[in-house]
């Protein structure tokens, strides 16, 4: 499917999110952790974006202060045209109607004291989408059929439920109220195997029913290439890469992403690939390396890159890059 980059659904401009660290008797802020430090990248209309990188990085930070979850510390997120970091509270809750989250844990996500049908149910009655409980009963019905469950077990409460299951509450909750947007947050990762291609394979579906956008955050690099468009790979709380699946996976320009790929499982392969191995540990959040934070790590780090904060540029083909290998 061919996306539009001019008229982008959402566009993320040096997006920030700092935690701030106290210490001492009165609690005073002395250092921040910068989980997200100056993101930017666009997501077209109808597209899935993954955003990839090892734990900690700051994927579900990005997730969540894109939504306002948490307060962005800085930079703007440009939804249809509008600065939603701008917007007032009551503003913002207006616009969640087309701005959902699927969230990582399918048990820890639903309200135990509540029927699936009520869970469903709820964001109904909070933006008073329909007039009348008869309506918005027919539309829970509809929604739990769309996503494989019985209407008949709207009356069970989550734990009644396996994971699988679950989890397709959480997405029929996030469908309730017509979203253009939905931030995945790990979706399938606390679910079997064998269940996760099921997901998978509905969110797909969904997408094609109801219009969908996608921002998918995941670590497992096997799920992604399977489910998204274009791939975003951060590290400390940085975007490194962001490329079509197809070019960063035959071809990763960034030594990050190499060596992430290279400890993907191929079935049967061809050819006996290089295992690239990285050395010392990921640096804390909270004090990054100067320059390009990953030079600490990198097999091939130059002098440069130990001082400068190498610029995410464009390759071209819509590829980007933050490198200083490729600004010689």
């Amino acid at each position: 499917m061919e996306k539009s980059e001019s008229t982008p659904l959402l566009e993320v401009r040096g997006l920030k999110k700092y935690f701030p660290i106290r210490s001492g008797f009165m609690k005073k802020v002395t250092n921040h952790v910068k989980a997200v430090d100056d993101l930017s990248f666009t997501v077209a209309t109808g597209e899935t974006l993954g955003i990839v990188g090892e734990s900690g990085c700051g994927k579900s930070t990005t997730g969540r202060a894109i939504l306002r979850l948490l307060e962005p510390t800085g930079g703007e997120v440009i939804f249809q045209g509008e600065n939603l970091a701008a917007l007032s509270p009551n503003e913002m809750r207006m616009k969640r109607k087309d701005l959902q989250i699927i969230f990582q844990d399918p048990f820890a996500s639903l309200n135990p004291r509540m029927t699936v049908g009520e869970i469903i149910e709820e964001p109904m009655i909070i933006f008073e989408l329909y007039e009348t409980s008869k309506e918005r009963k027919e539309k829970v019905a509809e929604l739990m059929q769309v996503v494989g469950l019985k209407p008949e077990n709207s009356e069970r409460f989550p734990h009644e439920f396996s994971g699988g299951q679950r989890q397709r509450i959480g997405i029929a909750r996030a469908l309730a109220l017509n979203p253009k947007l939905i931030v995945a947050d790990e979706p399938v990762s606390a679910l079997d195997v064998s269940i996760q291609s099921q997901v998978l394979n509905l969110m797909r579906d969904l997408q094609k029913q109801y219009g969908l956008t996608y921002i998918f955050i995941s670590h497992n690099l096997s799920v992604v290439k399977h489910f998204c468009d274009r791939i975003g790979v951060m590290y400390l709380g940085r975007m490194v890469e962001l490329a079509p699946k197809n070019a960063l996976y035959e071809e990763p320009l960034h030594p990050y992403t190499r060596s992430l790929l290279s400890a993907v499982p191929i079935a049967k392969p061809k050819t006996k690939r290089e295992r690239i191995i990285l050395t010392g540990d990921v640096p804390s959040p909270a004090n990054p390396p100067s320059g390009c934070t990953f030079h600490t790590r990198c097999p091939d780090c130059m002098e440069i890159c130990k001082t400068d904060k190498p610029e995410f540029q464009s390759m071209g083909d819509g590829r980007y890059v933050a490198c200083h290998l490729y600004n010689q």
